[in-house]
């Protein structure tokens, strides 16, 4: 890359950060969670969320208190509110007052995560250390789709939870002339893939437990690039109230990605 390359390349990389932080920091996002609740079929009240919450066959319901709503879809519901049965990695979420209710279901339980703006995790957050992003880290790989996507299971942030992904295919590519490859799971966009992975940084200079890389979906070829001055910290790099999935075991990467984001202060 000349001078110029390398000067619009960082910029890119900062503008790119600066966006991931203030998402996070954003007033709703993960780091104003302040509890993490795992309902049953008996009703049960939660200090940091209005009525009585409870879950069924027939899904999610809160049973509000007389004067107390929630915005729902700039809707108001009161009393009795059905969420109705909530799929896998879904969610939804209500207004109570300046706060969000995060209705969700993960690795098949249904959970309520209250987002409240003053939780002083969010008012502390001073942003995410990372690496001096790298044009060396960018790296061509080839995307191999599977005859049909493969179910994978996966271990969670919480104990005794798993995920299921339905994985596509497996992306190779070479670091230092090494051959690596990692299992690709389906990303938010059409045909994009996400991989989550550890590397020998994991525990030293980032998070142990996870990384991610979200990647745009392969050319008509395969070919694919894995940007690692990208690869995020997941929520729960800086919150125990997070659910996330840790990378399956073919995933754990023998050498050194000394690229991307690094242990959160949070966790120092």
């Amino acid at each position: 890359m000349t001078t110029t390359e390398t000067d619009a390349f960082t910029a890119e990389w900062r503008a790119w950060h600066r966006g991931r932080e203030e998402n996070l920091a954003a007033p709703h996002g993960f780091l104003s969670i302040t509890s993490l609740h795992w309902l049953g079929a008996v009703p049960a009240r939660f200090p940091d969320a209005p009525g009585e919450w409870s879950t069924g066959p027939e899904g999610v319901t809160v049973v509000l208190d007389e004067g107390t709503e929630l915005v729902i879809d700039g809707e108001a519901v009161h009393g009795r509110h059905s969420f109705g049965v909530i799929p896998e990695r879904g969610g939804v979420n209500a207004v109570w007052g300046d706060a969000v209710i995060e209705v969700a279901k993960r690795g098949g339980y249904d959970i309520v995560r209250p987002r409240h703006p003053d939780n002083p995790l969010r008012v502390a957050f001073a942003g995410t250390p990372a690496y001096d992003p790298d044009p060396k880290w960018v790296v061509t790989g080839r995307y191999e789709p599977f005859d049909q996507p493969e179910p994978t299971t996966v271990g969670a942030a919480v104990d005794g939870l798993e995920h299921v992904y339905d994985a596509p295919g497996r992306i190779h590519f070479a670091i230092d002339g090494r051959d690596l490859s990692l299992t690709a799971f389906p990303g938010y966009a059409p045909g994009s893939l996400l991989v989550l992975f550890t590397d020998a940084t994991s525990g030293v200079t980032t998070y142990a437990a996870n990384r991610a890389l979200w990647l745009p979906p392969p050319g008509a070829d395969g070919a694919v690039t894995l940007d690692f001055n990208r690869a995020t910290n997941l929520p729960c790099a800086y919150t125990d109230l997070a659910t996330c999935p840790l990378p399956p075991a073919e995933n754990r990467l023998p050498v050194a990605i000394e690229a991307g984001e690094r242990i959160p202060f949070e966790r120092r």
